[in-house]
């Protein structure tokens, strides 16, 4: 049991933790409208995107320079957030397996018990079995609200990557006027249409 406790705690801190870090929900809703406007006033932010987009935005020289500024940042935060959520996922699921491994180690005493006797069977076949299960339902008691705790990390993780493509997007369309070309310059080749001539047929010797 103190193996579960120390389990539950760990798993509900970390869960705690992650979702407060990915608490965006207000912001990653806001309309284009007032995204542009944090974009063209990085100022007028909220204090949590304020230092992203002047990151974002600070000494750069071309679109090519923002672009790689957000790749940074995904690499960093939406890297961080995948592998809190992985490790979140190892601990709920490893709390059901914590319990039925005190099930069976309550089987294996209540099987000891009826060995050596002293009571009646029935009595020490309903105690252990009854001890027996106290464990797996703790375990998924640990597990479910873990679980639910997991899910709402992950759509959030989600939300969080949404509004980034979509703050890059509308960083680029902002500065696109400042800089000369494009993000990606596609080229289509020419074709030169080539004059076919067909083979004349040569008349037959008389």
């Amino acid at each position: 049991m103190m193996a579960m406790a120390l389990l539950a705690v760990v798993s509900y801190a970390t869960a705690i933790h992650l979702l407060m870090s990915l608490q965006y929900r207000g912001l990653t809703r806001a309309s284009d409208v007032t995204v542009r406007g944090w974009v063209a006033r990085p100022e007028a932010a909220p204090k949590r995107i304020r230092e992203l987009i002047r990151y974002t935005q600070d000494d750069v020289h071309s679109l090519r320079d923002i672009e790689g500024r957000f790749r940074e940042v995904e690499a960093t935060q939406v890297t961080d957030a995948d592998r809190r959520v992985t490790f979140l996922n190892v601990l709920v699921i490893s709390a059901p397996l914590f319990g039925l491994l005190g099930t069976v180690l309550g089987m294996l005493l209540t099987f000891r018990a009826i060995g050596v006797g002293g009571s009646s069977t029935s009595e020490i076949i309903a105690k252990g079995i009854s001890e027996a299960l106290v464990a797996t339902q703790t375990g998924m008691m640990v597990a479910i609200p873990g679980l639910v705790m997991a899910m709402i990390a992950k759509r959030r993780r989600h939300e969080y990557v949404a509004f980034l493509a979509r703050l890059e997007g509308i960083t680029l369309r902002h500065f696109r006027p400042q800089f000369a070309g494009m993000t990606r310059i596609y080229r289509r080749d020419e074709v030169t249409p080539v004059e076919t001539k067909l083979p004349v047929a040569e008349p037959l010797p008389a």
